[in-house]
């Protein structure tokens, strides 16, 4: 029941984030909101809403490892799991410099994320200086991007990529409404199956963070960037992972640690933080068009990201005597 749960968590996360993405992007034009402004916050925030969800829950519900893990596992897994599937599908080419300055902020944004990791917790404060660099984030691309349609291409392009649902105001409304209690209820599943499974095998809730509730929680940034690249249009898939890690270290992260300090481990501090600051550089050739990035260094990213989940499993000692058992 425990596995079932887990699935479930899994099945209500990824249609529950697809039913609020379409809710909030068509009210969003029902009220006449900009397309960049929808792209920049509506398309962000919903395709992230999963990771909040579920680290706001897990931080509030006592178990802060799981959230930090999910933080720290959803950008490892969005770099070298759906960027490498992605490719698979479509070959990533060259993006415009708007992606280019964002994986300079991404790759910045990191660097202050693992400098206030290595103080040993995200705390209140430092969580509220994570929100504002977010802030500060948004507020400058707009300004950036309201000037020059090129650079605002993309994030109107991804607004025109999502089917608005044809239905009175009330009606959408009601809809958007239902998917974000679908992800509170799916983040809810997840939690609850996820620190059983970790109590039953002896695992840390954080192994079971970085692994298994990450990749929940990054389903829909993988529908999104896989059909993205199979329409053949790899920019808004590399758009899509650079945008959510953003969301997820600086908002996710700073917002959750404002509810519940984010204490990191000895093995986060000595490993997964440096995995994640790891895969965040190797996006920078990429979104800056020197490697072409194929079938070949897509299957080294699966492959690296299998394992990066092999290493927590054997760290957690499911790879021993205790897997058999």
């Amino acid at each position: 029941m425990i596995y079932l749960q887990l699935l479930g968590g899994f099945i209500v996360l990824l249609a529950a984030a697809e039913i609020f993405v379409r809710g909030s992007v068509s009210l969003a034009k029902i009220l006449r909101v900009p397309p960049l402004v929808i792209g920049m916050t509506v398309v962000a925030f919903g395709t992230s809403a999963p990771e909040l969800m579920v680290s706001l829950e897990a931080a509030i519900g006592g178990v802060p490892g799981l959230a930090i893990g999910n933080v720290i596992g959803s950008n490892i897994a969005n770099v070298l799991l759906i960027l490498g599937a992605s490719a698979l599908v479509s070959p990533i080419m060259a993006p415009e410099s708007a992606h280019r300055r964002d994986s300079v902020a991404l790759f910045g944004g990191s660097a202050v994320f693992v400098l206030i990791c290595l103080t040993g917790a995200v705390g209140f404060w430092s969580g509220a200086a994570l929100i504002v660099l977010f802030a500060g984030f948004l507020v400058s691309t707009y300004r950036i991007e309201s000037k020059d349609k090129k650079l605002a291409a993309g994030h109107i392009q991804e607004v025109q990529e999502i089917p608005p649902l044809k239905a009175p105001l009330w009606a959408v409304a009601a809809v958007t409404g239902a998917g974000l209690v679908g992800i509170i209820w799916g983040a809810d599943l997840l939690i609850d199956a996820s620190v059983a499974i970790a109590r039953t095998h002896g695992i840390s809730e954080d192994i079971i963070g970085l692994t298994l509730v990450a990749f929940g929680t990054s389903l829909p940034e993988l529908a999104a960037s896989v059909v993205a690249a199979f329409r053949g249009h790899s920019d808004i898939a590399v758009g899509n992972i650079v945008g959510s890690n953003l969301f997820n270290i600086l908002g996710v992260a700073g917002l959750t640690a404002m509810v519940a300090p984010l204490p990191v481990s000895a093995n986060m501090l000595t490993f997964d933080i440096w995995v994640m600051l790891g895969a965040t550089a190797l996006l920078l050739p990429i979104l800056a068009g020197r490697w072409q990035f194929g079938t070949k260094s897509a299957l080294c990213f699966l492959l690296a990201y299998g394992g990066y989940i092999l290493i927590n499993a054997h760290n957690a000692g499911l790879l021993g005597d205790s897997f058999g058992a």
